[in-house]
């Protein structure tokens, strides 16, 4: 049960910091624009995953190696 709250807690963590930094890029530069709503679905899908693959390698080097519990 605690393994799962830390989990997620983690989760969220890392998916806020790949959120915050992910709203520093300006896609507006990078590709045309023609719709801004499908640049926030981006900007959250891209958050999602980063946010996802940082957590499960902090998980998987801290807690999953024995180093935490």
């Amino acid at each position: 049960m605690s393994y799962a709250i830390i989990k997620l807690i983690v989760f969220f963590v890392c998916f806020g910091i790949s959120f915050y930094a992910c709203s520093a890029i300006q896609f507006e530069k990078i590709m045309k624009v023609r719709q801004p709503g499908k640049l926030i679905v981006m900007l959250f899908l891209l958050s999602l995953i980063m946010g996802y693959l940082s957590a499960q390698a902090i998980l998987e080097l801290t807690i999953m190696n024995g180093l935490g519990m």
